[in-house]
C-alpha cells in the first residue's frame, strides 16, 4: 500500500441507520450511535475515509441525485461538528436487475476508489454491515470487516454463515472497528 492510509466504509447500516424502505431524504438520514465520532478519531489518526454505497433508490426512482447530495451534505455537516470528514462518496445508482459492475457485491465501486486515489487495494480495510459488502471487499483485494449494525445486527451472537469470506473480521459497530484499527496500528508502530 502507498503512504496513504485509506479506509472504505459502506454507508447505510454502517455509518447511518438503514431502512428496509430505503433512506430517501436528509430527514431519514440518521447517524448510527458513535459512528461519526469513530470516523473523526480515525481522521485524527491520519486515515482518509471514503464511502462506497449501493444507492438503488436512485435507479428505482425513490429519490433523485439532488436529494442524495442533500443527505450527504447533512452527513458532512454532522461529521464536521465532531471534527471528522468523509473525503469522497462513491455510489452505485443501479438496481440489481441492471447487472452492473459497480453494485456491491461486485468490486467496481472499490476499484474506482483505488483508481481515483492511485492505491493498491490490498490490505485497505473495507467496513460494511452485509455479506454484499465483505464479498465486494474480498473481490477488490481489500481487508473485509463486518459490523454487527444495520443488516449485520441479525448476526449478533452467531457464527458467520458460510456465504461470508473466512477472512472477515467482525466488530460490534464502527466505534469498535475504530478501536481495533487504532490499536493494531499502535501495536505495529
Amino acid at each position: 500500500m502507498s503512504g496513504l492510509k485509506l479506509l472504505i466504509l459502506d454507508r447505510d447500516g454502517t455509518v447511518n441507520e438503514d431502512s428496509p424502505d430505503y433512506v430517501k431524504s436528509p430527514e431519514e438520514w440518521m447517524p448510527m450511535p458513535g459512528a461519526l465520532e469513530a470516523i473523526a478519531r480515525l481522521n485524527h489518526a491520519g486515515w482518509h475515509v471514503v464511502i462506497a454505497s449501493n444507492q438503488s433508490g436512485l435507479g428505482r426512482g425513490l429519490f433523485d441525485v439532488s436529494t442524495l447530495n442533500a443527505m450527504h451534505a447533512k452527513m458532512h455537516a454532522l461529521l464536521a461538528a465532531v471534527g471528522g470528514r468523509i473525503d469522497a462518496v462513491f455510489y452505485c445508482p443501479h438496481t440489481s436487475e441492471d447487472a452492473c459492475h459497480c453494485r456491491k457485491p461486485e468490486p467496481g465501486l472499490l476499484e474506482q476508489i483505488g483508481e481515483r486515489y492511485g492505491v493498491d487495494l490490498r490490505d485497505v480495510p473495507m467496513v460494511g454491515d452485509s455479506a454484499r459488502d465483505v464479498l465486494a471487499a474480498v473481490a477488490a483485494g481489500c481487508e473485509p470487516h463486518l459490523v454487527l449494525t444495520g443488516k449485520g445486527a441479525a448476526l449478533k451472537g452467531r457464527d458467520l454463515p458460510e456465504t461470508f469470506p473466512k477472512a472477515t473480521l467482525v466488530h460490534a459497530d464502527l466505534a469498535a472497528f475504530a478501536d481495533f484499527l487504532l490499536a493494531r496500528e499502535n501495536a505495529g508502530a
